[in-house]
């Protein structure tokens, strides 16, 4: 699998949206960049907060599940506990919401906007294992930028 340069990922999607204050812009942008640089994927996109569940935000990929309950799913459990799932099988995920049937492997990242969960970044791959430390920690940064940026330009 090729390797991805985080760090000048990073770079352009900071450039993307500097100057971008309406939170939907960039969470479309966000979602169409990674889905152009990101291999093997097949699915990216956020799940916003609302209440005790999380809403389908904007998105790449085919149509996808709408609401998913706090705490169940991968989503769901990335944004009740506050951490980044990354998981190599989706069929051996406990209670994984299946929106796509040719998913095998998701990683999800909690999105912060003072301090709470505001959303989850989900990408899906059709491929095990597809997601590495290196992806999670790039990933990672790419969400620490958007999140500066949201706390500049409040939502």
């Amino acid at each position: 699998m090729e390797s991805i340069c985080y760090t000048s990922l990073n770079r352009q999607f900071a450039a993307l949206i500097e100057g971008e204050g309406d939170v939907i812009a960039c969470l479309a942008n966000m979602s169409a960049f990674l889905n152009e640089h990101v291999p093997n994927i097949n699915w990216v996109g956020f799940y916003l907060r609302q209440g005790d569940q999380l809403v389908l935000g904007p998105f790449q990929g085919k149509v996808a599940c709408t609401r998913i309950p706090w705490g169940q799913g991968v989503c769901g459990t990335a944004a009740a506990l506050d951490t980044v799932q990354r998981v190599a099988n989706v069929h051996d995920f406990s209670g994984h919401i299946s929106c796509d049937s040719a998913s095998n492997a998701e990683i999800v990242l909690p999105v912060h906007y003072q301090q709470a969960v505001f959303a989850v970044l989900d990408i899906d791959s059709p491929v095990f294992d597809r997601f590495s430390e290196d992806d999670q920690l790039g990933l990672s940064l790419l969400v620490k930028t958007l999140e500066q940026h949201l706390n500049i330009s409040p939502i």
